[in-house]
């Protein structure tokens, strides 16, 4: 059994194994996660600065997608090199579901501050089936592990995208049935007209 910071270093190493199009897709990705901590969490900072109050569980959005960025900044270094052949298969098909729902609910939520009756519903319907198909590809990600074809850091960094997916949701749907209390104001803010 090796030591946890062997693991790690034999992880990240991984990275001089990186093509082009891995390079693409890794930062394509875990940028399009940082987006969207950046602009969460401006939005909450610029609003603060400038006296808008918000609850606690719209704070938890971004500290949400800033752990998911970093988790899947670790996740991802495995996707493109040692779990690579793999994901081409059902595994990889799993992906691209749970990127596609978890995607739109995040979509339909902002959508819904302007139209909650019409985006609310189709927005939970996806944000369960992002959750419900990360749990499939965690069945993957454990029975690989379990056949000694996976490693503690990839099952760690899957750990860390369940925790950090689950606080952004859960907070941000929490904000939403709020009123999300905070946006009108730093709307109009934005936008210089006043509220």
């Amino acid at each position: 059994m090796t030591s946890y910071r062997s693991d790690l270093a034999i992880y990240f190493g991984r990275f001089r194994e990186f093509q082009r199009e891995d390079w693409l897709v890794y930062v394509s990705w875990v940028g399009l996660m940082l987006g969207l901590f950046f602009s969460t969490g401006g939005f909450l900072l610029f609003g603060s600065t400038h006296g808008v109050r918000f609850p606690a569980e719209a704070w938890l959005v971004p500290v949400g997608a800033a752990i998911f960025a970093l988790a899947i900044s670790i996740d991802t270094i495995g996707h493109r090199t040692v779990y690579k052949e793999v994901l081409k298969g059902a595994e990889g098909l799993v992906h691209h579901v749970t990127i596609f729902c978890g995607i739109g609910s995040c979509v339909l939520l902002c959508a819904a501050y302007s139209h909650p009756a019409t985006f609310w519903i189709p927005a939970m319907v996806l944000t369960v089936l992002s959750f419900v198909y990360s749990l499939v590809d965690e069945a993957f990600h454990w029975t690989r592990y379990a056949k000694k074809n996976s490693d503690r850091v990839e099952m760690w960094s899957h750990a860390l995208i369940l925790i950090g997916h689950g606080t952004m949701m859960v907070g941000w749907w929490r904000w939403f049935f709020l009123g999300y209390p905070g946006v009108a104001k730093t709307v109009s803010l934005l936008s210089g007209t006043p509220s």
